[in-house]
Order: C-alpha cells, then structure tokens, then sequence
C-alpha cells in the first residue's frame, strides 16, 4: 500500500504574476513552500507554521484561501502520495530561505515553465488551477 502524506502549502502570486516555488535542500524539484501536517493540526495552521519555517514571513490565516484539495505523487519521497491542502494567499511577500529551504524562484504562470524541475503536484493540479483562475474560470 502506497503511503499517503497529508500537506499543507501556499501560492503567492507577485504583481507581475510569477509563483513563489521552493527547492528544499539535498532536492532537486521547485515546489511551493509548505508541508506536512502535524498532529491535530488544521491545514491553514500547518500552511502558516511551514511558511514561517521555510520562508520567515507569518502568513496571516484569515487571508489564504483554498485553491484545492489533490492528490498527486509526492517529489522527495519515492512511492508515495500527497493528499494537499493548496491555498493562496494574497498577501505580497519578500521571502527569505530559511529552515531546509536551499532556493527560491518565481515562476512564470503563463506556461513557460516546462524546462524546470516542478513538483508533480505543481505541473498536474496547481499550474493548471491558477491559470484557470486567471482567465476567469473557477477552480474545483
């Protein structure tokens, strides 16, 4: 049976429209910042305490909104699944590496993304969401 990883993480959008994405150290795929749910934890709690870890910036709860909840195979951990929590947050962020966080990149959302190194839950469900909501369409 395939382990399950139930996650936490944010989309923060810039001005110009490029996604915030994080490579943890020792990896190799961008992802956005978040991670795995503690022990009675809610997933907004868990979003907000992992970009405090991972980016120095506390989020706050009342502005991030659930783009999605996925599955999708996780990148660092082979033969497992990620059962995500993906919120977006309006909040605009200078963010700094911090915790096991080696880079930080932003993306571009308009699709010119294909030569990096993503997450799988990033190219099949998160891309995909965030376009759709920037053309106007609602995300399910």
């Amino acid at each position: 049976m395939t382990p399950v990883l139930e996650i936490a993480a944010v989309c923060f959008v810039d001005a110009a429209g490029a996604l915030l994405t994080v490579r943890k150290r020792a990896t190799r795929a961008f992802m956005l910042p978040g991670g795995k749910l503690e022990p009675a934890e809610t997933p907004r709690a868990a979003a907000v305490r992992e970009v405090g870890e991972e980016l120095g910036f506390r989020c706050d709860p009342e502005r991030l909104q659930l783009l999605g909840r996925w599955r999708a195979d996780a990148a660092n951990e082979p033969d497992t699944t990620l059962d995500a929590h993906v919120f977006v947050s309006t909040e605009q962020i200078a963010p700094t590496a911090s915790g096991e966080i080696d880079e930080i990149l932003w993306i571009p959302l308009d699709g010119r993304v294909s030569k990096l190194p993503l997450a799988p839950l990033l190219v099949a469900r998160v891309l995909p969401a965030l376009q759709a909501g920037r053309d106007g369409q609602t995300h399910r």
